[in-house]
């Protein structure tokens, strides 16, 4: 008589395992998170190789202070708190020579993921950009806060949580985000009109900003051994 097939292993558990030794449960949270905190980092980075290597610096952190987690959050809150941070920590170490991460059509279709650059017509990929380059004006919080919430989705207590702020300072930073890419977006709302009519009714709707894809098998117990995320194959 087969065996019946036991409950995959939770987060909490997971890292408790990998505290205890075992040599293959990091690399299943690795494997779990590791296409949505790429998401989160090459949408608030901008770069792709800048990117990489703060997803891996945050694993490298996350592998050796897991024994520091006590479960006063989810594990995934914890492992985006931990990738946020060491995006905004690259975001304030480049400030005196950052240039804008997207500029050119090659270099921006290296931020899709491959079934959204093969399928996006061209006008739809311009508007991407320009999409991207606004955000690269603001303020790393501010950047931050609007990539967690407009464009991964999170609702504002848990991108509160990930950034380790209250809520309040969430919305604020939010809404002052929107009110500076206002004036620089504006002009695109009857482009995106125009793009939507000609892509046809039976078309799918895409949002203007690419979502983070579904989790992928990676592989890889060793976080070093992740660099670049979701982004590489």
């Amino acid at each position: 008589m087969a065996a019946e097939p036991s409950e995959p292993l939770n987060d909490s558990d997971l890292l408790a395992r990998h505290v205890a030794g075992d040599p293959d449960a990091f690399g299943e949270l690795v494997r779990r998170h590791r296409d949505r905190l790429w998401a989160v980092a090459i949408r608030t980075l901008g770069d792709r190789e800048e990117a990489a290597d703060a997803v891996q610096d945050a694993l490298v952190s996350a592998f050796r202070a897991a024994h520091t987690f006590r479960g006063q959050s989810a594990v995934t809150t914890w492992l985006h708190r931990i990738t946020v941070n060491a995006c905004l920590d690259r975001v304030r170490k480049a400030a005196t020579r950052r240039t804008a991460p997207v500029d050119d059509t090659e270099r921006f279709e290296q931020l899709l993921e491959p079934h959204e650059s093969a399928e996006a017509p061209a006008e739809r990929q311009d508007l991407h950009r320009e999409l991207l380059a606004a955000l690269a004006t603001l303020p790393a919080e501010q950047r931050a806060a609007l990539v967690l919430v407009d464009m991964q989705g999170y609702p504002v207590a848990e991108a509160a949580r990930i950034l380790d702020v209250p809520t309040g300072t969430v919305k604020s930073r939010c809404a002052r985000g929107r009110a500076r890419l206002a004036p620089l977006l504006i002009h695109l709302r009857g482009e995106v009109a125009g793009v939507d009519e000609r892509a046809g009714r039976n078309r799918t709707p895409r949002a203007s900003v690419p979502p983070a894809s579904g989790p992928r098998d990676a592989g890889a117990s060793d976080p070093a051994a992740v660099k670049g995320g979701g982004g590489r194959t």
